[in-house]
Parts: C-alpha cells; sequence; structure tokens
C-alpha cells in the first residue's frame, strides 16, 4: 500500500488553475498520526533538481511557500480526509513539473527536501503558454 498518493495534476493553460490532492493511507491515515506530520510539496522539473513549493504544519495553523509561487499558489489540509491540498492559481509555463508530496515525522514545517521521510509517486503538471 502505497502511503502517499497524489491526483489532480494535468494540463492547463497559463493563467489556468488546478487543484493537487495528496492522500495518506495505512498508518500514516489516523487522525492522531496525519496531524502530527507536517506535509510539504515539491517539484522536479526535467535537467533539474527537486525543490521545495509549500509546507504546512501537522494542525495546519502554519504555512510556508517558496518565492515563486506566493500569492497563486495556496496549500492547505483536511486531517478528518488525511488529505493536503495544493491549489494552484495563475499558472506559469514555469510550473511546469512533476509535484511530489511529502511527509515528516513531526507536525513542524521545513523545506529541507532530506527532513521528509515518506515520498508519493507525484503527479505530471504541465502548463502550456
Amino acid at each position: 500500500q502505497v502511503p502517499l498518493v497524489e491526483s489532480g495534476g494535468g494540463l492547463a493553460q497559463a493563467g489556468g488553475s488546478l487543484r493537487l490532492s495528496c492522500v495518506a493511507s495505512g498508518q500514516m491515515s489516523t487522525f492522531s498520526t496525519f496531524s502530527n506530520t507536517a506535509m510539504g510539496w515539491f517539484r522536479q522539473a526535467p535537467g533539474k533538481e527537486r525543490e521545495f513549493v509549500a509546507v504546512i504544519s501537522g494542525p495546519g495553523g502554519e504555512t510556508k511557500l517558496t518565492d515563486s509561487v506566493q500569492g497563486r499558489f495556496t496549500i492547505s489540509r483536511d486531517n478528518a480526509k488525511s488529505t493536503v491540498y495544493l491549489q494552484m492559481n495563475s499558472l506559469k509555463p514555469e510550473d511546469t513539473a512533476v509535484y511530489y508530496c511529502a511527509a515528516r515525522r513531526v507536525p513542524f514545517i521545513s523545506t529541507t527536501i532530506a527532513l521528509y521521510h515518506t515520498w508519493g509517486q507525484g503527479t505530471q503538471v504541465t502548463v502550456s503558454s
């Protein structure tokens, strides 16, 4: 059983919107575990390194987004559904990448990839100009 499964990717035009979802399963999906797990979104474009996009704390009260998506993307979560979301508006061609959700073992936010222990398989987002 894959512990994190992303969905919602696809093809969008520049200026359009997509909403990504990441659902936790198994042991991670219990309310007590998921609500104590900071969740992040990362992306990797062809030929580039994986980079931080957004993170939300376990309870959901603290978020951080990378500068390039500030004002366009929003991260949120529903701990009762063991799901984290990434709402992407005003999409740009440079947002094209495979988007991954990832989980920490603690509820505190971090932008450091190495501090995330569980990763989803990724969902492709392609933005056409």
